[in-house]
């Protein structure tokens, strides 16, 4: 580890294999502190592997689905062809005191374990979307410091969990035996994205897990996918005892092969530009809450609107031209 916390120095120990210099440049990229902020924005600048040939996985699934077994064991078989496995783990966070568990480098015990391995649990700060703000920086970082493989294992399955799906190449969702009886329970802005739905723990019960893939199958015929030039597929698998791995490995290395090296490259971009987008607007509203101007304009406004004086959307509308007003110089 570098003697000094300089950008140059943990880029230098960072591509070196320190997951510990690792560790630190993802706490500087989830610091709120501004001296944090400035380093962690250096090194962003000093990370060239943006543009690789890594394999970033999302998996999402309802709670109890096994998603963190399943990564283990997806982790474990990658490692042994000689892959560098990088699992970025959010766990929800206390919307009171922005804390949580972390306890995902204990249930992926045996990966942990492993040198080609890095875990990494981080909280979501009770944000939507199924992933911490800093998601998309930390698979940068994390491809910097060498891993090929990036996999992102979201908070859980709802509505907003779409939001995982732009920062991922593949987007994987597991589903309970008994979630084929029910296809409401899985939501459709999922099912819309996913690139495969993987029935877990089929070896508690074969016959529930083969009707619940091929209710599911039956689902995606009427479902508008992401994608044109793949089909989304079904499989049944079990962390436990390894059965359908196999098929998820060829799975995998149909949707990376060269044939869809462009196509991924091509979505890559897409997704920057949306990147691009949602932090502008983050940015513009953070610098916007540290300026005094702002907060008291903001403060009197929200008085009015806590009166009854005024529509709060109009009170937004006005408080926007006050801002533009400014940005333009005008009296």
């Amino acid at each position: 580890m570098a003697t000094t916390d300089t950008a140059d120095g943990l880029i230098q120990d960072l591509r070196a294999g320190s997951r510990r210099t690792l560790s630190k440049c993802l706490s500087l990229l989830e610091s709120t502190r501004e001296v944090d902020r400035d380093i962690a924005y250096q090194i962003l600048e000093r990370c060239k592997s943006g543009r690789g040939h890594s394999w970033r996985i999302g998996c999402t699934g309802p709670p109890g689905a096994g998603k963190s077994t399943f990564i283990e064991r997806l982790g474990c078989r990658l490692a042994d062809e000689g892959r560098r496995v990088a699992v970025l783990a959010i766990d929800p966070s206390s919307r009171r005191t922005g804390g949580s568990i972390l306890g995902d480098k204990v249930r992926m015990a045996e990966l942990a374990l492993r040198d080609s391995a890095f875990i990494r649990p981080t909280p979501s700060k009770a944000t939507l979307g199924g992933a911490a703000p800093s998601t998309r920086d930390a698979i940068l970082v994390c491809e910097e410091a060498g891993y090929d493989t990036i996999i992102i294992e979201t908070v859980g399955v709802g509505q907003s969990e779409v939001d995982v799906a732009d920062m991922v190449d593949i987007f994987l969702l597991l589903a309970l035996p008994n979630s084929g009886d029910d296809v409401q329970g899985i939501k459709r802005g999922i099912m819309e994205v996913a690139d495969a739905v993987l029935v877990s723990k089929c070896d508690a019960d074969p016959q529930a897990a083969q009707r619940a893939a091929s209710v599911l199958a039956g689902a995606l015929r009427y479902t508008m996918t992401s994608r044109e030039d793949w089909r989304t597929s079904v499989l049944t698998i079990s962390s436990t005892s390894g059965q359908g791995f196999d098929d998820v490995l060829d799975l995998l290395r149909r949707f990376f092969g060269e044939p869809r090296r462009q196509v991924i490259e091509q979505h890559r971009k897409w997704q920057r530009a949306e990147w691009f987008d949602a932090v502008v607007g983050s940015e513009l509203l953070m610098r916007l809450r540290q300026d005094p101007l702002f907060q008291s304009a903001r403060g009197a406004l929200r008085e009015q609107c806590i009166d009854g004086v005024i529509a709060p959307s109009l009170a937004v509308h006005r408080l926007v031209d006050r801002i533009h007003m400014s940005i333009r110089g005008d009296s």
